[in-house]
């Protein structure tokens, strides 16, 4: 009896280890129950709030600009085509479901595609009320840009979010190295 008891605690044993490992393999293939980081939510969020603008021709209808014209950098990439809601920008405004600007990149058959979103507000906006400390959005730290720079904007905060175009330096960093100018023939 002694003996069946033994082997009752070690089958029991053997099947707790195997049902760990499966939950920790399900867990890093992405198929947890855990509910997504602040990250994902962003994105998510984003995704969803900006699926309307696929066409680029919904964005402007919603009052979106195209200002900057195609933003791109000596080596680190390109940030693409920025339509800005000035609406949004004046109300200082930081909500994931109102992004202040769309992010289209030019293709080469002269269509536009949504690639991401930015979230803009100026540091006279957000200083006065918030002493020492730059905005975040669903726990992603906005970047700060001096003035001058090369927006021709006073100072500001900014994050991007490459919600609809994957970024391998990350979903919430400025540049874009997969993001073209190429195709871009003016405003």
């Amino acid at each position: 009896m002694k003996i069946s008891l033994v082997a009752r605690l070690l089958q029991n044993l053997l099947l707790v280890v195997l049902l760990a490992g499966s939950t920790a393999l399900l867990a890093q293939a992405g198929h947890s129950s855990e509910e997504p980081s602040p990250a994902q939510g962003l994105v998510k969020a984003i995704r969803e709030s900006t699926a309307k603008f696929q066409d680029v021709n919904a964005a402007i209808d919603a009052k979106y600009t195209l200002t900057f014209g195609c933003v791109t950098g000596p080596d680190a990439g390109a940030m693409g085509l920025h339509y800005v809601n000035f609406n949004i920008l004046g109300k200082g405004i930081l909500d994931p479901a109102q992004p202040t600007i769309l992010i289209y990149e030019p293709q080469p058959d002269g269509t536009q595609k949504l690639i991401g979103a930015d979230f803009l507000i100026l540091a006279s906006q957000w200083d006065p009320t918030h002493p020492g400390g730059a905005p975040q959005l669903m726990g992603q730290l906005f970047q700060f840009f001096e003035s001058p720079n090369r927006f021709g904007l006073p100072p500001f905060y900014t994050l991007h979010v490459w919600a609809w175009k994957q970024n391998p330096n990350g979903a919430f960093v400025n540049w874009h190295p997969h993001v073209s100018c190429q195709s871009f023939t003016g405003q």
